[in-house]
């Protein structure tokens, strides 16, 4: 493919958050390399885009080092640049503190921050060739507490923490870093909390849009933060959650 305007990477590309930031991408004239664990996922989305030759798929362990740097090498091979990295791949296990084993802690922390270290380590060079952006996917749960999430609230958090140290040193080398913070989304992974009406009761009570996000809403913030319109932001995490983050904590006490 030639005359590429801009080109990017998105893990968890096949589903949920990464699967509708790929299709926006696309749709707004991207090239995006899809980069997930499981190829049918990838080639399911990559089936829903009518623009094959802006999108290629590259079957990813996150966990991997090596696999992130063969992405990367697939992703430079296809497109020749890389203006967009976005760190979307995540796990979440709930589990009370006490019952959290050290290899659920380990999990957690592989995928959601070890792994954004070294896709951002091995994209950097690519990145400032092109004075290129860094959006990463953290949560409403790396800004607050939850209960029985304190593997994905610690690794959430140094997602978050990660992202406006890296703001800090890279932005004087032309390269951005910001990061999403959605809130309850309707994706695969939050499937059983959304069909349990009593969780969902408790949601609402708290969320003042009164409903999960769509993954296109969390997608469309996503592209926004890669793209010129943000050309001066730098160093945020954005939340991405109805309005939960708005509140002081206290119930709504007015009926």
């Amino acid at each position: 493919m030639t005359d590429i305007p801009k080109a990017a990477i998105v893990t968890g590309g096949g589903s949920g958050i990464g699967a509708a930031t790929v299709k926006r991408l696309v749709a707004d004239g991207w090239a995006v390399t899809l980069a997930g664990r499981t190829q049918a996922k990838l080639d399911a989305t990559a089936a829903e885009i009518a623009a094959p030759d802006q999108i290629l798929t590259v079957q990813t362990d996150v966990t991997d080092p090596g696999s992130i740097e063969a992405l990367i090498a697939a992703h430079m091979d296809r497109f020749g640049r890389l203006d967009g990295l976005v760190n979307n791949a995540a796990v979440a296990e709930a589990s009370p503190f006490s019952d959290t084993t050290a290899e659920l802690w380990s999990a957690t922390m592989t995928t959601n921050v070890d792994a954004l270290f070294h896709a951002i380590r091995l994209a950097l060079p690519h990145l400032r060739a092109v004075s290129g952006s860094v959006v990463n996917v953290s949560s409403v749960s790396g800004l607050g507490g939850d209960w029985g999430l304190s593997a994905y609230n610690a690794s959430k958090g140094a997602v978050s923490n990660f992202t406006r140290a890296l703001a800090l040193e890279l932005g004087g080398q032309g390269v951005r870093v910001n990061a999403v913070a959605p809130s309850l989304t309707a994706t695969d992974m939050t499937a059983g909390i959304r069909e349990n009406a009593a969780a969902m009761e408790l949601f609402t009570a708290r969320m003042p849009l009164g409903r999960a996000a769509e993954p296109s809403e969390v997608a469309s913030v996503i592209a926004f933060l890669l793209g010129p319109d943000a050309g001066f932001v730098n160093g945020v995490n954005l939340p991405v959650d109805g309005g939960i983050s708005a509140s002081n904590g206290q119930p709504n006490f007015m009926g």
